[in-house]
């Protein structure tokens, strides 16, 4: 297939190495006025504009400009009848989203979100943990993803930016969408957009989520907690570590009162081995795959991304 990518910035860069050092896949080129700053490139050319790359001939491409121009560069491939991956978040506003996601749909074209999160290792593990009931029922999910800002941003907030990583990873991994989700944030650094949000929601399955989400953080953390009957699994988005605290065997007690408070009690922790791949590359794998199978199994749909980006928006509106 005959790829093409469209932005050579802090994430296009490493979209453009993958594309470039694949071998079931041929690297047309990438799109970026200001050329190959960061020496991605290890095949293909770069040109200045996307008809520039057009008139070489795609199969797909992927998108990681500016979430601003998601829309225009996305329509643009879906108009041409080219298969698409597109950076995350999926647009600017949901009705951008929409548009993206009905043209794609329309035109039978595979379009994909690029929340390459769900693809971390840890989380892979997890997620087929739970499938295999480890955890019991589900309660609650929580994530933790703070640290300093980057300065990669300039159009967006922390919600749209980051936030919307752990929408996507509470909904995938508490396997249904928000019913309710509420937020609070704060503007700490003179940008029109906030740097820092706390939200709460509960999924239509009645599972409890928390998102605390910040640039104003020294400390750079990515975690995830889910809680369920049988203990908790702790995943460690940086490292791709996926832990296990496991609920003891409680003793039956004869003292009626000791037994209705005792609750939960520490077990035992497992720190479990797997293979630890990078999640882009594997991201990539997984939306080649969908091509290849012609349905978007195992890929963030275009749908999922609308939806990601109403949770967001709903974030936002009740923080105003």
């Amino acid at each position: 297939m005959r790829f093409g990518l469209v932005g050579l910035g802090q994430m296009g860069r490493h979209h453009a190495r993958i594309l470039s050092t694949s071998d079931d896949v041929e690297f047309v080129g990438a799109v970026d006025p200001m050329g190959d700053r960061h020496n991605a490139m290890r095949s293909g050319e770069v040109f200045e504009t996307v008809d520039q790359l057009l008139e070489r001939g795609l199969d797909c491409a992927v998108v990681a400009v500016p979430t601003a121009q998601h829309h225009e560069v996305a329509m643009r491939f879906a108009a041409e009848g080219i298969h698409t991956l597109i950076e995350k978040p999926l647009a600017e506003s949901v009705a951008s989203a929409k548009e993206i996601s009905s043209a794609f749909a329309h035109s039978g074209l595979l379009g994909a979100v690029g929340h390459v999160e769900r693809f971390n290792s840890g989380l892979q593990e997890m997620k087929r943990r739970l499938a295999d009931g480890q955890l019991g029922r589900v309660i609650s999910i929580a994530t933790e993803r703070v640290g300093p800002f980057p300065k990669r941003i300039s159009d967006v907030g922390v919600v749209k930016d980051l936030a919307t990583h752990d929408i996507d990873i509470v909904t995938w991994i508490g396997g249904a969408p928000f019913a309710t989700v509420s937020g609070q944030t704060a503007h700490k650094m003179g940008r029109p957009h906030e740097d820092l949000v706390v939200a709460t929601g509960r999924l239509e399955n009645d599972v409890v989520a928390s998102m605390t989400v910040n640039w104003l953080s020294p400390v750079k953390k990515r975690n995830v907690t889910v809680l369920g009957e049988k203990g908790a699994f702790v995943a460690d988005l940086l490292t791709g570590e996926l832990k296990f605290h496991s609920n003891a065997e409680v003793v039956d007690s004869e003292w009626d009162q000791l037994a209705i408070m005792r609750g939960v009690s520490e077990g035992d922790t497992i720190v479990y081995a797997f293979p630890k791949r990078e999640p882009l590359q594997v991201e990539h794998e997984a939306f080649r795959e969908a091509l290849d199978k012609g349905h978007a199994e195992g890929v963030v749909t275009l749908d999922e991304g609308v939806a990601i980006l109403e949770v967001a928006q709903a974030i936002i509106g009740d923080a105003k």
